[in-house]
């Protein structure tokens, strides 16, 4: 396989506080791979650094063998990678379609209503509901309105990040067949969450972090098995 991220040697600093240190991985076409590990550890700083939001003192970021560290981050957006935040953050105020046709902005108009339709097809509670305020959606309907947002911009590379937090149970379950849909399709996932055993279920590969550096990888079954992430991360 094609690799489409690779990432060496970042160095990342909020002020004085070293927050990522030296970390180094890859992800390949077509593969799920995710960062695991606990509150604090550096994941999502990972991720804003890879998008453009923060920037690496040391080494470099290449997506489709192109050094985009220095990026900005709609230009790293128009290349193909798309990330979802933390919290969603959708446009609150704006409509569901709205909210929609806002991620597409790096598309010519005569591919947005076929896009729609695609996305509408994927997530038909949001097809329902296209004229609806997004504020007023459920949690889980409005992590369903991210990634849609984020499939609109046509990604090769879509980053997740902690895409089940604050949902219910239930909806974390949709929202994982969601990302394994998302898979089986073609979408290849950098996926960073808290909730270990979900994460390693749907992974081709993954990786530990733990206070700003990546301590473990393997694949996500090795890092089920493992005694040591399973103590750490699966209550066992």
């Amino acid at each position: 396989m094609a690799q489409i991220l690779n990432v060496e040697n970042i160095n990342v600093y909020y002020g004085a506080i070293h927050a990522i240190k030296g970390v180094s991985f890859h992800v390949d076409e077509g593969e799920v791979v995710t960062l695991i590990g606990a509150n604090g550890a550096g994941k999502s700083t990972t991720l804003q650094t890879i998008s453009g939001l923060l920037r690496s003192r040391t080494g470099s970021i290449e997506f489709c063998g192109e050094n985009i560290s220095r990026l900005q981050p709609h230009k790293i957006v128009e290349r193909g990678l798309a990330q979802v935040p933390e919290g969603r953050r959708i446009f609150l105020q704006m409509s569901v379609q709205e909210n929609l046709e806002m991620g597409a902005y790096t598309q010519s108009g005569a591919s947005v209503e076929r896009d729609l339709e695609r996305v509408y097809e994927q997530f038909p509670r949001l097809k329902e509901r296209r004229r609806q305020v997004a504020g007023t959606l459920s949690g889980g309907e409005q992590q369903m309105l991210a990634i849609g947002r984020a499939l609109m911009s046509h990604p090769k590379l879509l980053m997740l990040d902690e895409p089940s937090m604050g949902l219910a149970p239930i909806l974390v379950e949709q929202i994982f067949e969601i990302i394994q849909g998302l898979h089986k399709g073609g979408t290849t996932i950098l996926l960073v969450e808290q909730n270990a055993q979900m994460a390693l279920s749907v992974a081709d590969r993954a990786y530990v972090m733990e206070t700003g550096c990546i301590s473990l990888s393997g694949t996500g079954r090795e890092l089920a098995e493992s005694d040591l992430v399973r103590r750490a991360y699966l209550g066992g």
